[in-house]
């Protein structure tokens, strides 16, 4: 019997890799996509977790890029059954002495590359009746932080598109959610610190117990506690949730 197909994106190291690896270990082949080498490693070890895997070197802020990874993944793996949007870019600036640049890199790669891969995959999951869409958001997409204009906007962005898309994909087979991470234990938070360092004086540590203090549970959020809920998302007992924004947070937004 052919292995289900999951497409993740972003996936050659961090949150990325830890949900690639869950799937693998539930029994999916995985297609690994990436704009780095590091997909190439991670398909190494997508296959010791008894995957067929797939690295794909892809940009998902190039729209024909994405086609052909989809292609390539359908020619190579089968249909694919998951679609993972996790690719996605951070940064930190005033508004008032933000760059043009970065606001357009951080909305290109969060918000746009999750359109392109979800144009691509979404009429064929409607054509089979079936499939299941993840997008990684973030607490951000919920609320707002300082200094992270472009990251709040790019993140609240894939939540509306999450649940408008989830509406009309709602009777043809396929279900479309978000989940929200709050600070994970991750490279892109170490960058975080690194920033808050520079900028600020604190020691590493400082930074990191600021990061922890924003959590009731006093703690940075495992990237391995996301994937969880993917493969949760990605299951039939989930089929009855669609459109929806779920928070690993320790209760931050509560808080």
């Amino acid at each position: 019997m052919a292995r289900p197909v999951a497409f993740i994106t972003g996936s050659g190291r961090g949150t990325g890799l830890a949900i690639a690896l869950r799937f693998a270990r539930t029994g999916y082949d995985v297609a690994a996509a990436g704009r780095g080498g590091t997909v190439r490693a991670a398909a190494t070890q997508l296959e010791a977790a008894g995957a067929r895997a797939l690295p794909l070197v892809c940009d998902v802020t190039d729209h024909a890029a994405v086609g052909r990874a989809v292609a390539a993944t359908e020619e190579r793996l089968g249909p694919i059954d998951v679609l993972v949007n996790n690719a996605g870019v951070a940064g930190s600036a005033p508004l008032v002495s933000m760059d043009d640049e970065l606001w357009h890199r951080i909305l290109a790669v969060n918000l746009t590359g999750t359109y392109h891969c979800m144009r691509e995959v979404l009429p064929r999951m409607i054509e089979r009746r079936g499939g299941r869409i993840i997008n990684i958001a973030s607490v951000a997409g919920k609320t707002g932080f300082p200094y992270t204009a472009a990251y709040c906007a790019s993140k609240h962005g894939v939540l509306g598109l999450t649940r408008a898309v989830a509406l009309e994909a709602a009777g043809k087979g396929v279900t479309i959610n978000a989940i929200c991470p709050g600070w994970l234990n991750t490279d892109m938070t170490q960058q975080s610190i690194d920033r808050i360092v520079r900028k600020t004086g604190r020691t590493p540590e400082e930074a990191l117990a600021t990061l922890e203090r924003m959590n009731p549970q006093r703690r940075l959020i495992e990237a391995d506690e996301v994937a969880a809920l993917a493969v949760f998302l990605a299951s039939p007992d989930a089929r009855g949730i669609n459109g929806q924004a779920l928070s690993v947070d320790g209760g931050e937004l509560v808080a």
